[in-house]
């Protein structure tokens, strides 16, 4: 057992105005099963690329350990996926690395086949297994669930259970509750490292912010007092100090009047006070928005109907025939392992050419608002995206700055953003885009915690018609009316 420290970091990138750490002190514990949370663009990736020596910064990082990154970077992946992960693990013997994939549920046979052709799960599982086996480090795990699909979340969750001495950046809530011990919280403020899962992390952080929001609204209330005391007070200290003009006993009303201004001062003490006692309220605040939308009403209560609908690929049927119809207030989750054809449901209900058996029906002129799984095509300015599909640019904005988008990207191709920023660009399209029908497919991919917890407050309140595809337990409990398994 052993300590990592940080102190006074300080760092920004040359290219950028603002700051990203500011004098940070903390330390944490190699034993430590870290997740460490944040809104997107705030520094998570870089702190752990700091961590690995990469950026010149001020202050120290003083480590007794050397650090892993996930995901590792594959130079060659037509490569034997054995060979690969020698290359990862080379003091690990086969035996030690069969037993990791066990726990994964991974079949041994991937060994043997080149890497390429594992599926985004199965790389990320064996990668994983095979870093562990690297004894004496610390592993730095950069958002591993992007590519798995809920069963996956669920097993690699519990085999990061197991282990010990890693930093996790995840935006799942179940999946961090189910393999942390503790959290590192990248606030707007300040970093904080508290014990415990997600969860407990999330009830303290809001009972705090409950605690200060009372306290400043006090606040608040005593300043406004405060002002009106100062300014009575002094404006009859004036009053006296005119009357002392032909009084006969002046030096009695001098001394009430400096008595008068006395009171004064005080309470503008106070005012002042308090207000520095406010302005360090809030600061850490993040849900403290609310998102809108405005769904159309459909004329007919059914708006779609799938009737033994099978996806085909080739010759090959992708899942068994799926029945179901899609009615005003529904919010339909599909469920299902990774290509199981949910996404391609989606693409038949908004029209796709996609080869299938069965019928799909969808009402007269439904409109249809689309989130894509994929957000590497975007390109251009957020003004450009606006008016390509006839939006309100200013309401477009809004909604990108209250999910914590900064104004200082607006100027900005969008094809430089953030995984994370281009999803929410997506979103808060379909969200501007008024609709009979919203249409997402993975929505939540490197969407941060408390843009996920913005978007289910959104959708609990307007209760839009939506079916969408979504790993994210935590996400697909609280929204969901109906799940339909594929």
């Amino acid at each position: 057992m052993s300590v990592i420290k940080v102190e006074n970091l300080t760092f920004s990138y040359p290219s950028s105005e603002g700051v990203i750490f500011d004098n940070v002190s903390f330390q944490i514990d190699t034993d430590w099963k870290l997740g460490f949370v944040g809104r997107n663009g705030r520094g998570k990736t870089t702190f752990l690329n700091l961590l690995q020596g990469k950026y010149d910064y001020r202050g120290k990082i003083v480590s007794p350990v050397k650090f892993d990154y996930f995901p590792y970077t594959v130079s060659d992946k037509s490569k034997i996926t054995a060979d690969i992960l020698r290359e990862v693990s080379p003091m690990s013997e086969e035996w030690e690395l069969l037993r990791e994939l066990s726990f994964l549920e991974v079949n041994p046979e991937v060994l043997y086949r080149p890497f390429n052709t594992l599926s985004n799960g199965e790389q990320t599982k064996v990668m994983l297994a095979a870093l562990f086996l690297n004894e004496g480090r610390f592993l730095l795990i950069d958002e591993p669930t992007n590519h798995l699909d809920a069963h996956a979340r669920e097993l690699v969750s519990a085999y990061l259970r197991k282990k010990k001495g890693f930093i996790l950046i995840s935006h799942d809530r179940s999946f961090l509750d189910g393999c942390v011990d503790h959290i590192l919280s990248l606030n707007r403020a300040n970093i904080e490292v508290q014990s415990g899962n997600f969860s407990s992390f999330i009830t303290n952080f809001e009972r705090q912010q409950e605690f200060e929001r009372k306290q400043n609204e006090r606040l608040q209330t005593d300043i406004k007092r405060l002002q009106q005391t100062a300014r009575r007070t002094s404006a009859w200290a004036d009053k006296v100090e005119a009357s002392k003009i032909g009084a006969v006993d002046k030096g009695y009303v001098g001394h009430k009047s400096a008595k008068m201004m006395k009171r004064a001062k005080a309470a503008e003490a106070r005012q002042q006070k308090e207000i520095e006692q406010k302005s360090s309220l809030l600061k850490n605040t993040e849900v403290d928005s609310s998102l809108k939308i405005s769904p159309l009403e459909y004329r007919a209560e059914k708006l779609a109907h799938f009737s033994s609908v099978v996806p085909i690929y080739g010759d090959k049927a992708v899942c068994a025939p799926v029945t179901f119809d899609i009615n005003c207030g529904d919010r339909i989750a599909l469920d299902g392992k990774n290509g199981c054809g949910k996404s391609s449901i989606l693409k038949l209900l908004c029209g796709q050419n996609i080869g299938h058996l069965g019928t799909v029906g969808i009402g007269p002129n439904l409109i249809i608002s689309v989130v894509p799984q994929d957000a590497s095509f975007l390109r251009g300015s957020l003004a450009q995206l606006a008016a390509q599909y006839s939006i309100d640019e200013g309401l477009f904005k809004a909604v990108l700055h209250k999910m914590g988008i900064d104004k200082s990207l607006f100027g900005k191709d969008i094809a430089d953003f953030s995984d994370g920023q281009k999803k929410k660009t997506l979103i808060a399209k379909s969200l501007c885009l008024r609709a009979h029908l919203y249409v997402w497919d993975e929505p939540l991919n490197f969407i941060d915690i408390y843009s996920r917890i913005q978007i289910e407050n959104l959708i609990l309140e307007f209760q839009p018609t939506l079916i969408f595809v979504e790993h994210d337990k935590a996400f697909r409990e609280k929204i969901a009316t109906r799940v339909i398994e594929l």
